[in-house]
């Protein structure tokens, strides 16, 4: 049995975790092991190795914080989830370990027949793409949305959900590259982020009126996304691909009368009521097991190779997500 643990952070997150073994754990009462078929490496994840993200768990530690596994032993006195359940792993557990222990009551049980790989990602970019189209404002059939980092997790199931409510997305990239698959893939407007984004953006969608703004950039790409929102509209910051603060010019709140607000998604898990919480995933996971809802998968890495898998997560250029897998995925 292996985890991906850090004992330190610091500014280059693959130097400061690996794999470490660990012995066959003792199950308590009402306690099943889980043996880990997939848990994705997301931006969240390096800021925490970096020690940059807004909550970072005590040392030492174990990385990854979603994904999924299957129930492979049931402790004293466990009934359920059967033994070959695929399940939820619990959030923020470390699940960059080949196998780890959890209590069997509060697992979330899934699909059996779907892909692991696009079931791993369910806990944070669906939802986090989900919450951003719906918690700010309200968009009705026809409307427009203009979000950066289009190309991300977050970005194409942003795209997706979109889509399936009849709304219609300005996709921005940073690299020229990204512009031709984006459109191929059907993206209703993409264009590459830099000078007179506002224009660019009025040219395309024929002047329409746009009430949402998301930006995972910050730095000066906030300061363009801002020139192409309509009066009153809500700009929302999720992160800072950048590594620069939000700029925004002070015409934009005051003449243009633009709210600009923020989301985190552990914040909304601490205030949503549990009803929402439920009805936020039964929707995202109804919509991965009907297929309707997957992200593009860059590569996947065995335990292992978790230094490897943390510098290419880390690295740019990367088209889909970095996922650890367990041994009965690993090639």
């Amino acid at each position: 049995m292996l985890k991906a643990e850090y004992q330190e952070r610091g500014p280059v997150p693959q130097e400061v975790i690996e794999a470490v073994s660990f012995d066959t754990p003792e199950l308590q009462e009402g306690q099943v092991l889980l043996e880990m078929l997939a848990a994705p490496i997301n931006p969240s994840d390096v800021l925490t190795l970096t020690g940059e993200y807004g909550m970072l768990p005590p040392l030492p530690a174990v990385g990854g914080n979603e994904g999924v596994a299957k129930v492979v032993k049931l402790g004293p006195k466990v009934m359920a989830p059967e033994i070959g359940q695929v399940v939820l792993l619990p959030v923020g557990s470390g699940t960059w370990a080949t196998h780890m222990v959890a209590n069997a009551q509060g697992l979330i049980p899934l699909p059996n027949n779907v892909d692991p790989l696009q079931l791993s990602m369910l806990t944070i970019n669906p939802p986090t793409a989900y919450l951003l189209l719906s918690e700010f404002v309200d968009l009705k059939e026809g409307d427009w949305v203009i979000q950066n980092a289009a190309n991300s997790g977050v970005g194409s199931y942003l795209t997706t959900l979109a889509k399936l409510r009849g709304l219609k997305v300005v996709n921005i990239v940073r690299r020229e590259s990204l512009l031709e698959p984006m459109k191929a893939a059907g993206a209703d407007v993409v264009l590459l982020d830099g000078e007179h984004l506002g224009k660019r953006v009025a040219e395309a969608t024929g002047g329409a009126e746009i009430k949402l703004g998301i930006d995972a950039v910050g730095g000066m790409a906030t300061a363009r996304m801002g020139e192409a929102l309509s009066n009153g509209a809500t700009l929302v910051n999720y992160g800072a691909l950048s590594g620069e603060p939000c700029v925004i010019a002070p015409g934009m709140i005051i003449f243009k009368d633009i709210t600009v607000r923020g989301f985190w998604l552990a914040k909304w898990f601490g205030s949503a009521s549990p009803e929402r919480q439920q009805e936020v995933f039964t929707t995202i996971t109804q919509l991965v097991a009907e297929g309707k809802l997957s992200t593009s998968v860059h590569g996947t890495y065995p335990l292992t190779e978790i230094k490897e898998a943390v510098r290419v997560a880390a690295s740019g250029g990367r088209d889909g997500k970095v996922i650890v897998v367990g041994d009965s995925l690993a090639v």
